[in-house]
């Protein structure tokens, strides 16, 4: 039974319509990605999923609960890491994860075992005691997964998970990812611009464009249905959102590229 069922999505802003129609389903322990130029709808399908916009039409449902009816029980089956930094910068890692373990309401008494199992998992137990703002910006993305694991979710969804980040910290983040997927069977849904990053990760893909799902499949299977030989990726992107994809950095700079990529989007 799917994790994720999304049926005819749909979110308005006066007479603009962000998304439209959007319909998927995400599997148990799937990565599911979504692709798409700046302006597609991505961000907005992900913050009607989690509950931060409402819905204009259409209905979804998330680890069984329905988004619109059923908002606080979504909320408390999902971890959510958005593009903008959650983590503060002034504390340490290990105080970032105990605030977050009140927020998510994890017991007291299961919250500092939690909070070391996340930090051990995402290999961040030696820096637990340093001060977000010496962290790098992959150290900083794979803090900010921990925090959003601390309930538990069933569902995770990362928007843009490694901008910013140098190949090297890219490359421990997509790391962690499969591991979650295999170790936990955690369902993940993923906003990229990466197509490396797309192909390596994610089982299904779906490219949104101007608000619409234009094409959805395995990466190899949108690959082979585009009759190219050699077709890559890119090459998928480019037929059918019509353009082509753009494509060691610490606090400052990853919170100064985060920025930018939102108001892209």
């Amino acid at each position: 039974m799917p994790t994720l069922v999304a049926e005819s999505l749909t979110r308005t802003f006066g007479r603009f319509t962000a998304v439209d129609h959007v319909s998927f389903t995400v599997d148990a322990a799937e990565v599911y990605g979504i692709l798409g130029p700046n302006g597609a709808g991505k961000t907005t399908t992900i913050k009607m999923l989690t509950t931060l916009l409402p819905l204009t039409s259409g209905s979804a449902t998330v680890a069984g609960f329905d988004v619109a009816r059923e908002p606080a029980r979504v909320r408390a089956a999902i971890g959510y890491v958005p593009q903008m930094i959650s983590a503060d910068p002034q504390v340490t890692g290990e105080d970032n994860l105990r605030v977050f373990a009140r927020l998510y309401q994890v017991p007291r008494a299961e919250r500092a075992e939690r909070i070391a199992s996340a930090l051990e998992f995402m290999g961040l137990s030696e820096f637990s005691q340093t001060p977000v703002k010496f962290y790098s910006g992959g150290m900083i993305r794979r803090l900010e997964i921990a925090q959003a694991l601390l309930h538990r979710p069933q569902v995770l969804f990362l928007d843009e998970p490694t901008v910013g980040l140098d190949p090297v910290a890219r490359d421990a983040v997509w790391g962690q990812i499969e591991r979650l997927r295999r170790e936990h069977r955690t369902s993940i849904v993923l906003t990229t611009h990466y197509m490396e990053e797309a192909e390596q990760l994610c089982d299904r893909l779906a490219i949104l464009h101007r608000g619409r799902i234009v094409a959805t499949g395995p990466p190899a299977t949108l690959k082979a249905d585009l009759g190219t030989p050699g077709a890559t990726l890119e090459d998928v992107f480019a037929h059918f959102a019509g353009e082509q994809i753009e494509a060691g950095v610490g606090f400052r700079e990853t919170q100064r590229t985060r920025r930018t990529a939102i108001r892209l989007e």
